[in-house]
């Protein structure tokens, strides 16, 4: 958990990592990371996350409450980030963006294999599909709070993708990963190359004995 002027510099750090590497566009997307047990700093709305100001990033309760009613409005899609930190306590970062590639998959079928390569692996172990509901509805935080336990990739269908981890460091890695493997699968598909997937077994031995990282444990 970090304090509020930490967790600033990182978001603003965030935005500009994620525009840099094609990660996010325009003023699409909103990026949160806790600072409490109900509240975290959230881009405010309608910001540019590759250029957010100091006043452009928002302490608030998880009701979307600012900490100081004078400062700008939390992002509208506050639900989703709330029914994340409130689902899953270990959390640390939510991350909401509309790469090309994942937004490309979350407005398809495509499925998103694990068994691609090491960092799919990890990081894609479990990715969710969310039925689309409105952007900042009440009913799109509780689909998202539906899968949240599930899976720390979420494919929001027809809007884009909610990636969260422990810190914004491993957040990042996940979405930069996702969007990768989606431009492979996609890439593979219109060039006519079959792509090699490694066994069921062989991704649950790395995950469990190559000390890449912890194997997470997901709910049932």
């Amino acid at each position: 958990m970090m304090d509020a002027q930490t967790a600033r510099r990182q978001l603003q750090e965030t935005g500009r990592y994620m525009m840099r590497y094609g990660l996010a566009w325009g003023n699409a997307g909103n990026i949160s990371a806790r600072t409490g047990a109900e509240s975290c700093m959230i881009s405010a709305s309608g910001t540019f996350l590759g250029e957010l100001a100091d006043d452009d990033v928002v302490e608030c309760r998880f009701d979307g409450s600012p900490a100081d009613p004078a400062a700008k409005k939390p992002s509208k899609e506050m639900p989703m980030h709330r029914a994340v930190y409130e689902t899953r306590p270990e959390i640390g970062a939510v991350l909401h963006a509309s790469p090309f590639y994942s937004t490309l998959a979350a407005c398809s079928g495509l499925d998103i294999p694990s068994s691609l390569f090491v960092e799919t692996m990890y990081y894609l172990e479990r990715v969710e599909r969310v039925r689309y509901c409105h952007p900042g509805s009440a009913e799109l935080g509780e689909a998202v709070r539906e899968k949240a336990k599930r899976a720390n990739v979420l494919l929001l269908e027809n809007h884009g993708v909610l990636v969260y981890d422990t810190t914004l460091k491993e957040a990042r890695m996940a979405l930069q990963t996702l969007e990768m493997a989606c431009r492979m699968l996609l890439t593979a598909r219109s060039s006519g190359v079959e792509l090699r997937h490694l066994p069921k077994q062989v991704a649950g031995d790395f995950l469990e004995h190559a000390g890449y990282k912890p194997r997470r444990r997901w709910e049932a």
